[in-house]
């Protein structure tokens, strides 16, 4: 089954939210949590979601490789020119899924458009 989700005047958030509760199959009668739900989500008009200039300057994103100094920090405005704004919707929705041996398996159904 195929739900879509209209991003268009609608925050980050609560797309990524609503879009992970489908994912995870919360949504579903016979939702078990070690259970691979087979549902796809589609987001649409991602470039047209509300984002304010001041959450593109101050959001910040960051990356630790593990070794000392290795932490990395990007800020959401340069995210967004380097891979778009589909890339800042596949992370929201990506930490708002639970962290086990399903977690990439369950991003693999969601699909962002522009």
């Amino acid at each position: 089954m195929e739900y879509i989700i209209d991003a268009q005047g609608k925050k980050i958030g609560r797309v990524a939210s609503q879009a992970a509760k489908i994912l995870m199959g919360k949504t579903a009668t016979d939702f078990a949590r070690n259970k691979y739900p087979d549902l796809k989500v589609k987001i649409t008009n991602v470039s047209r979601a509300d984002v304010t200039n001041k959450k593109m300057i101050t959001k910040e994103y960051k990356n630790y490789s593990g070794y000392p100094g290795g932490l990395k920090e990007t800020t959401m405005k340069k995210l967004v020119a380097d891979k778009g704004m589909k890339e800042v919707f596949r992370k929201a929705v990506y930490g708002m899924l639970p962290i086990n041996k399903l977690r990439p398996r369950i991003i693999k159904n969601l699909v962002i458009e522009n």
